[in-house]
């Protein structure tokens, strides 16, 4: 399977601020905060990364091969069924031992409060997703809920970009320096999510096009796969760190870190200033 990540950035440096969401507060210019995307696994709820080795010794294959991608390059759908239910066994049995994250009742409550919209957009298929949000966020509404079903999956931005057209976020191409992107009418990555061939190439967009715009958003996780989705698609990102994924603080596509997902609520409430990037 080819994946695309497709940048949706113009030339220049560029930091990703939002305006304080406490009345009152700060630098009132700053655009304001339009929706906050959530993966699942090791964001929601507390990471199980175990499931990964098991998933991987089921197909027989190891830790350098994406398993999404392994799955979608085997031959026929009989085949790609068969690995894809084994995956989805082992998810179905750890989904039973989930934990939530720390804070993340209050830190829901709290962007309820602001009328923040909340996204999820996951690799785990939906099972477990209704699982962890019916038992431990009832009452809590996110839309649109991405999950495996949703092609390309992460790091791909397609299904961000996708949340961001949802909720009504698009803007016009300024010019021949956005060479690709993701239009919002018509059927391209955004739009895909029964996986059809496999991910296309994307097509050139043109000056004055309208494009899914994630530029107001910001994407929380707890991976790789997290941060370059959410960079790629032009969202601010926040990483969630634990022991596993300490390396990627540093990392060029992560903005800013917390340590626990109510941190969050602080930051929200006197303003978001993530790094400046090259874009």
């Amino acid at each position: 399977m080819k994946r695309f990540i497709t940048r949706m950035a113009t030339a220049g440096s560029k930091v990703r601020r939002f305006a304080p969401l406490k009345p009152g507060a700060g630098d009132s210019t700053a655009p304001r905060l339009q929706g906050v995307v959530f993966d699942v696994d090791g964001t929601l709820c507390e990471p199980q990364t175990y499931m990964f080795g098991q998933m991987r010794a089921a197909l027989g294959i190891d830790k350098s091969i994406d398993i999404l991608d392994h799955i979608y390059s085997l031959p026929t759908p009989e085949a790609q069924e068969a690995a894809m239910s084994s995956i989805r066994a082992i998810e179905s049995t750890a989904m039973i031992a989930q934990t939530p994250q720390p804070g993340l009742v209050k830190l829901m409550s709290y962007l309820d409060s602001r009328n923040i919209r909340k996204g999820i957009c996951t690799r785990n298929f939906d099972t477990p997703v209704n699982h962890l949000l019916d038992k431990f966020l009832d009452g809590h509404v996110f839309h649109p809920i991405i999950t495996r079903d949703f092609r390309p999956p992460k790091p791909d931005p397609a299904g961000i970009l996708h949340i961001a057209r949802s909720w009504g976020l698009t803007r016009r191409v300024n010019g021949k320096d956005e060479a690709m992107g993701l239009p919002a009418n018509g059927e391209r990555q955004e739009d895909r999510r029964d996986g059809g061939d496999g991910d296309q190439e994307l097509e050139p967009t043109k000056p004055g096009e309208e494009v899914a715009d994630a530029s107001g958003l910001i994407m929380v996780g707890d991976s790789i796969d997290d941060m370059t989705a959410g960079r790629s698609a032009g969202a601010a990102t926040v990483l969630l760190v634990n022991d596993v994924n300490a390396h990627l603080t540093e990392h060029e596509h992560t903005d800013l870190v917390i340590t626990r997902l109510d941190e969050l609520i602080d930051v929200l409430e006197n303003g978001f200033e993530g790094k400046e990037t090259e874009d």
